[in-house]
């Protein structure tokens, strides 16, 4: 016999964790895992709410049943019989269980089959077996045979957590209709759900990828006498919004942070995701800051979330330091991870970053799919990249994996176009065909530029006239190109362009009628124009000036194009091209072509004679802010032709060593030059 040093007998409020029955099997607490019993025999104290989400199943006697109203023992683990006792607990007899278990997911779905495999467990069954085995089962097919001899077998006091253990063999298999059938079984049975049915039947929606349901499931519960636990509550931040109810998910999410539940990663990733849509990027990053405050650490799904976000946000450098900190955490990159990265930099027009996160991906065997080679070239044909894009597009075509399609090849025409590399431009429009793809109204857009650069005007109308065969109605954009072609093409061969220009817009076609007419009054020329612009879309009308201002001073047509600044001016479509302050007056010119510049430039200098003039005191400083960077696809920047316009002027602006793209110069300086212009124009005149 056991002495009492083996056995202890338990204070009273303990002695509903631990059943001893009086054929001396000692029967030890139970969870979802067996190897959650080690050597030495714990007692686990955790409340049954928590059931639902991630289950570990917490097997709690009733005291009604007769074969649980038993003792209660605790085993000594420093006893030298220990080894032999637990022989003799429940230990033993839960392996044998997961045992039969794991017989039941490899057998036919049959009764028989099921019903033959069962009956190895002999005839003094009791519920809490039953529940073992279905718990630790991943057929749903022999899960539901096995439910249903249970319940022809076996006298149940809590049927209720035997439902539940198999609506989570049906949640491990996504099979949410045969859960919903199975619950529509439990009620029809009079067995009333509890919080774990709804929250396994929720965590199912959720795994099926039906936010919808699991917002249907949850506002059930209440009908049922069901009050949500924290845990279920965190997992409806998610679901709500998934489902597209974003004030419920925020209204929740505030709750939790009040009340400090615990939220897994896929609902910080959700409410993430919920920020970056409404637009919210700095939501984004202030729930992720929030989350490390929290103590949870992000994992990979959070920083990839994360790093989307920032792309759409155009933040390429948050998402360099999220990344950062990413690989900092130990936390290794996926495939996932360098396309978010890859898509922020391309967006955001980070060339040497897109470039270098390419060639990671390639370096570690990652392969790119035609969206990121996509964009990856898009990218190039934006910067001017040449070198680069083509030899990605040879790489993307020899992968073997992934084939161009027709943006790959529109965004490798418009590489060409811009470098008026007529011959590989045609190439690739070859290429395209022969692929099965019909050129588009953005591929022709980039011939007529390529052709227009290269001063081929034939070459333009004659794929002008293939637009209009191929029935591809000309838009805004289109129109936009044509118009930047004439500004490049000599004098005697506009007539060529206009006939194009008057059949894809007739208002754009009579405003160069009338420019190219010098007699036409200002009023008709500014009336033709206002037109013009009250009937294009926003997104183009400063292009659309641009290139008029550019070809009229192309022409020498210096009063036309002041008419066309003055316009754009009232009609809003330049906006703060000169500013004041009681220190300094500016000139911005950063957004204009040359034309435009140089037109601005020269009413600016009249502005500032005529201001003389009326003696209004000019400010210590003058600037002239022409951006640093230089045109694509062009050796000659902004500030190259405003730089070189100010020598032939004579004008006292020079480079600021502090401040890239901005020339200054002093009050005196800027009178005396004024003066002398003025003394200029009176000895000419």
């Amino acid at each position: 016999m056991a002495s009492l040093s083996d056995y202890q007998i338990l204070p009273s409020k303990f002695q509903h964790l631990t059943p001893f029955s009086s054929s001396s099997t000692f029967r030890l607490p139970l969870t979802l895992k067996p190897n959650s019993l080690s050597s030495h025999s714990r007692l686990f104290l955790v409340k049954s709410s928590q059931l639902s989400l991630s289950d570990p199943l917490q097997y709690h006697p009733d005291s009604s049943n007769p074969d649980t109203r038993k003792s209660y023992i605790w085993v000594n683990p420093k006893s030298p019989r220990a080894a032999q006792l637990r022989k003799l607990s429940y230990d033993s007899r839960y392996s044998s269980l997961v045992e039969i278990a794991h017989s039941l997911d490899s057998c036919d779905a049959t009764h028989e089959a099921v019903s033959k495999v069962l009956f190895g467990l002999g005839e003094n069954v009791v519920e809490q077996d039953a529940v073992i085995v279905v718990n630790n089962m991943k057929n749903p097919n022999t899960a539901l045979l096995a439910l249903q001899f249970f319940q022809n077998k076996v006298r149940l006091v809590r049927e209720v957590v035997l439902y539940n253990v198999t609506l989570k063999v049906l949640r491990k298999g996504r099979e949410l209709d045969r859960a919903e059938k199975l619950f529509d079984e439990m009620l029809h049975r009079g067995v009333k759900p509890d919080n774990a049915t709804f929250s396994t039947i929720i965590s199912c929606c959720r795994l099926c990828y039906l936010p919808h349901k699991a917002v249907e499931w949850f506002e059930k519960m209440p009908d049922f006498g069901c009050e949500p636990d924290d845990i279920t509550y965190s997992a409806m931040i998610d679901a709500y919004g998934r489902a597209g109810n974003v004030d419920r998910a925020f209204a929740l999410y505030d709750r939790a942070r009040t009340e400090r539940w615990m939220i897994d990663a896929v609902t910080f990733s959700t409410l993430i995701k919920i920020y970056g849509k409404t637009g919210n990027f700095d939501g984004c990053l202030n729930v992720y800051e929030e989350m490390k405050a929290l103590g949870a650490k992000p994992n990979l799904v959070i920083y990839n979330t994360l790093l989307d976000a920032m792309g759409r946000a155009k933040r390429p450098w948050q998402a360099k330091i999220i990344f950062k900190e990413m690989t900092n955490n130990g936390v290794s990159p996926s495939w996932g991870t360098y396309a978010a990265l890859l898509r922020a930099f391309c967006r955001a027009r980070y060339g040497d970053d897109a470039l270098k996160t390419y060639k990671e991906m390639k370096d570690k065997g990652l392969e790119l799919n035609v969206i990121l080679y996509n964009s990856l070239l898009a990218m190039c044909a934006d910067l001017a990249y040449v070198k680069e894009a083509v030899q990605i597009y040879e790489e993307m075509k020899s992968s073997g994996t992934f084939q161009p399609d027709s943006w790959t090849f529109s965004s490798m025409i418009t590489v060409y176009s811009c470098n008026k590399q007529v011959a590989e431009a045609e190439k690739v429009l070859n290429e395209m065909v022969e692929a099965g793809f019909e050129p588009n109204i953005f591929v022709l857009t980039s011939l007529i530029q390529c052709y227009g650069k290269a001063n081929r005007t034939d070459d333009v109308v004659r794929t002008f006239d293939r637009v209009l065969e191929l029935g591809i109605t000309p838009d805004d954009r289109f129109c936009g190109c044509l118009l930047n072609v004439m500004t490049q093409t000599p004098k005697e061969e506009l007539d060529k362009l206009i006939e194009c220009i008057v059949k894809t817009n007739e208002k754009l076609g009579n405003v160069v009628k009338i420019l190219l007419e010098a007699e036409t009054s200002e009023e008709h020329f500014r009336g033709a124009a206002s037109e013009l612009f009250d009937s294009i879309s926003t997104d183009v009308k400063k292009a659309y000036c641009n290139c008029l201002i550019d070809l009229c001073v192309n022409l020498n047509m210096w009063n036309r194009a002041c008419e066309l600044l003055d316009l754009g001016l009232t009609s809003q479509i330049y906006r703060d091209l000169q500013s004041r302050t009681p220190t300094q007056w500016s000139l911005h010119l950063r957004s204009l072509s040359l034309g435009a510049a140089l037109t601005s430039l020269h009413v600016w200098t009249t502005d500032l004679e005529k201001a003389v003039e009326s003696g209004e005191e000019l400010p210590p400083l003058l600037g002239i802010n022409t951006g640093h960077g230089k045109h694509k696809y062009s050796e000659k920047g902004l500030a190259g032709v405003i730089v070189a316009h100010l020598k032939k002027l004579n004008a006292p602006f020079h480079e600021a060593p502090d401040k890239l793209g901005w020339f200054l110069t002093t009050k005196t300086a800027a009178q005396s030059w004024l003066e002398s212009q003025k003394f200029s124009e009176q000895v000419s005149g």
